[in-house]
């Protein structure tokens, strides 16, 4: 049983505008200028964040002319969804069997 949860996966989508991008991707695959009008991010900004995704393995990327496209890679959402199922049973198998460590 899993207890743990991948921390650096969290900060990384613990940013609002990260968390924004990496929903927008889940419904379709987009270009830079895409996430940018969807997301109100100048250009720059967006990028950053996109490469903090890109080196997390969060996204895919597919050049297209001269325009990239990022995809979301649903493993990696999957995997960090099943370690929080893991921790949400193993906190009902505390709370079930009473598991309480006595004070000193």
């Amino acid at each position: 049983m899993l207890t743990s949860v991948d921390t650096d996966l969290i900060r990384v989508l613990a940013d609002p505008l990260r968390l924004r991008i990496v929903t927008l991707l889940a419904r379709e695959t987009l270009c830079t200028t895409h996430l940018v009008e969807e997301t109100g991010a100048r250009q720059t900004n967006l990028s950053n964040h996109l490469k903090v995704l890109r080196e997390a393995g969060v996204v895919d990327t597919e050049p297209c002319g001269r325009y990239t496209y990022y995809r979301l890679r649903p493993e990696v959402v999957e995997t960090l969804a099943g370690q929080f199922t893991d921790l949400a049973r193993a906190a009902r198998a505390t709370a079930d069997a009473g598991l309480k460590r006595s004070c000193p």
